[in-house]
């Protein structure tokens, strides 16, 4: 049995996200069609990094499966994979690893962006938020120093999820300013269902002077999704990196 990890990226405006969903269009669903048929197998058992919501992208995504034979060729099957999936979906990369390495358990840290424009652009509106109104960025940024500090994120996780835990190591978010866009990076361990979406939305009210920074550290210690700001549209938000042990790039 010989284990493979797959590297692709996605627009995920017209899936329900990577989860298997009855009667909804899904990541993992097309890319184990794409496999299964590819790979002469009759189901592939794909096993994602995690899951990313409804209109989410990825830039950088991993995911494993099995198969009771080597593949031969792998160039060639990027390209008849590619061939086949809908463009919307892209292969980037096919390599086998040891039987034990896994996609979701194995990874160590994971990166999300979000962008925002604050000039009316036809040609951003796909894949970043328009944002007219003034923001603090200064204040924004001191909020997001202090996601570094906390380790419990239920204030902003989706209501009624089946989180085993809440706890999440954030490592690393800032909001960078170029011109008229502004772009949130946030890596950590873990993420919790709606988790950044969330973060954003309620930084864009410290932005907007509606809280401080202050209040914005009380609604982490509540631990109460209620206090939270309302989630930030989904079209903006991307995964756009995995880190393992084992993947040198």
């Amino acid at each position: 049995m010989q284990r493979y990890f797959i590297k692709l990226a996605y627009d995920g405006s017209s899936f329900f996200g990577w989860q298997t969903q009855p009667r909804e269009v899904n990541i993992q669903d097309a890319l184990t069609d794409a496999i299964s048929l590819i790979l002469k197998v009759e189901s592939a058992k794909l096993v994602g990094c995690g899951r990313t919501d409804t209109g989410v992208h990825a830039s950088c995504y991993y995911a494993h499966f099995d198969l009771e034979s080597p593949i031969l060729d792998i160039n060639k099957t990027i390209y008849k994979l590619n061939n086949y999936l809908a463009h919307s979906v892209a292969i980037l990369d096919l390599f086998a690893v040891s039987p034990d390495a896994h996609a979701r358990f194995d990874a160590t840290i994971r990166t999300y962006n979000y962008f925002i424009h604050q000039e009316k652009n036809p040609f951003s509106n796909k894949y970043s938020l328009l944002f007219l109104r003034e923001l603090d960025t200064n204040k924004m940024n001191l909020a997001a120093k202090i996601l570094l500090n906390h380790s419990d994120f239920s204030a902003f996780s989706k209501i009624g999820s089946d989180n085993k835990s809440t706890l999440c190591k954030v490592i690393e978010a800032k909001w960078e300013v170029s011109d008229k866009q502004i772009k949130f990076t946030i890596s950590a361990d873990r993420f919790l269902r709606n988790m950044v979406r969330a973060i954003v939305g309620t930084m864009l009210e410290v932005g907007l002077g509606k809280i401080s920074v202050e209040d914005f550290e009380m609604v982490i210690k509540s631990g109460s999704r209620q206090n939270a700001g309302a989630s930030a549209p989904a079209h903006a938000l991307f995964l756009s990196n995995i880190k393992y042990p084992f993947i040198s790039v």
